[in-house]
């Protein structure tokens, strides 16, 4: 058997490391944009590819509508002291008689000091019968034991005052200076002042979420909204629970991105372009800026909007692109809104591809060299 000629070991070794590339897959950090283009409707698979343009950008700007219903916004503010069930008041009547209806021979005036206000909200006091206490001011409740007094007693004189009892208090936890109970007083009757009180919130502004909870009913709001918006904020009342908490919202970044991670919204809004900005930008040395995909399960009817049909049932896979080289494609990256649990993904350029390609058959090539050598030496 004759042996190969060294001139013709280069080429063969070429030729060979060409087939061993073209035999196996290179490695890629994901789909490359001829992939993700035969996924679509038109080529028979099940999602819609975008092209985002201003129309677009417009169709799908939907953002989490936070704030709170009308029961919350329309409840008056309350007073600078209201009762609260389970308070203890302190009593003292004076009766512009000898002997009245209260009091003894030897003095006019009568101290009740342990009235407890029951779980109903209701006080007893003797003569005037059963009161209501609880969401009314010391003032308040004065006046109503006067009036049913002087019906049996002439020229009453009625003092009330809190014993023992915060009165109305709210409860504020989460990420806020100092979590506690704080009792709602005159400069403290509003969500905003009463959070101001408790040393404001612990997380970024930006970012922040406030819940109120009263009774069966929950409201939430952007904390900045409060004070951007001041006919947002509400009067508070007793027993109020409040909890600041941080976005929980995301979107995953993959492909040719400054790092590939789950990314926590950093802002209300955040754009394509901001998105990209929080993973390190693009890759620079790998990534195709003309392929910018977003990857969204899309609502109904923001897909009818954005495909112009009125014929789609459920929630649709929509893709996103973006070209970033076009003229105007920093712009589109700035006006496309990022939503909850999408998937932001870069590909690779094409030179990219050709480069492992290029690696491979140089390192396959080297290698079988080295063979061819060794076995000319022999």
């Amino acid at each position: 058997m004759k042996s190969v000629p060294f001139r013709w070991a280069r080429p063969i070794a070429v030729l060979a490391a060409v087939a061993v590339v073209s035999s196996c897959g290179l490695p890629h950090v994901g789909p490359n944009k001829r992939q993700i283009y035969s996924g679509s409707v038109q080529r028979e698979g099940d999602a819609f590819i975008v092209e985002v343009n201003d129309r677009v950008s417009r169709a799908t700007a939907v953002t989490p509508a936070l704030g709170f219903s009308q029961s919350f916004i329309n409840a008056g503010q309350l007073g600078s002291d209201t009762i609260s069930a389970g308070d203890t008041l302190g009593l003292t009547i004076w009766e512009n008689v000898d002997d009245g209806l209260l009091a003894g021979e030897a003095s006019n005036a009568t101290q009740l000091e342990e009235v407890q206000v029951d779980g109903a909200g209701f006080i007893f006091v003797p003569y005037a019968g059963r009161i209501k206490a609880a969401g009314n001011s010391p003032e308040a409740i004065r006046r109503i034991i006067t009036q049913r007094l002087s019906e049996q007693t002439p020229d009453p004189q009625v003092q009330v005052r809190r014993v023992a009892g915060d009165g109305a208090t709210v409860s504020l936890i989460g990420s806020v200076g100092s979590q506690g109970v704080y009792a709602i007083e005159r400069p403290t009757r509003t969500l905003s002042t009463m959070l101001a009180r408790a040393g404001g919130v612990s997380i970024t502004p930006e970012i922040a979420q406030v819940t109120v909870l009263r009774g069966g009913q929950r409201g939430k709001i952007w904390f900045e909204d409060l004070y951007e918006h001041p006919e947002l904020d509400i009067a508070l009342r007793g027993g109020d629970r409040i909890l600041v908490e941080e976005d929980t919202r995301s979107f995953t970044a993959l492909g040719a991105t400054g790092s590939q991670q789950k990314v926590k919204f950093e802002s209300q809004n955040l754009s394509a372009l901001e998105g990209i900005a929080q993973v390190g930008g693009l890759n620079a040395g790998t990534a195709d800026p003309t392929g910018v995909f977003i990857f969204r399960n899309e609502a109904p009817e923001v897909a009818e909007q954005v495909l112009g049909r009125n014929d789609l049932q459920g929630a649709q896979r929509l893709v996103y692109v973006l070209d970033l080289t076009k003229p105007n494609g920093m712009f589109m990256a700035r006006d496309f809104v990022i939503r909850d649990g999408d998937t932001l993904y870069v590909t690779e350029a094409p030179f990219t591809q050709w480069s492992k390609v290029i690696s491979s058959i140089t390192g396959s090539a080297g290698s079988l060299n080295s063979i061819s050598s060794l076995a000319t030496s022999n």
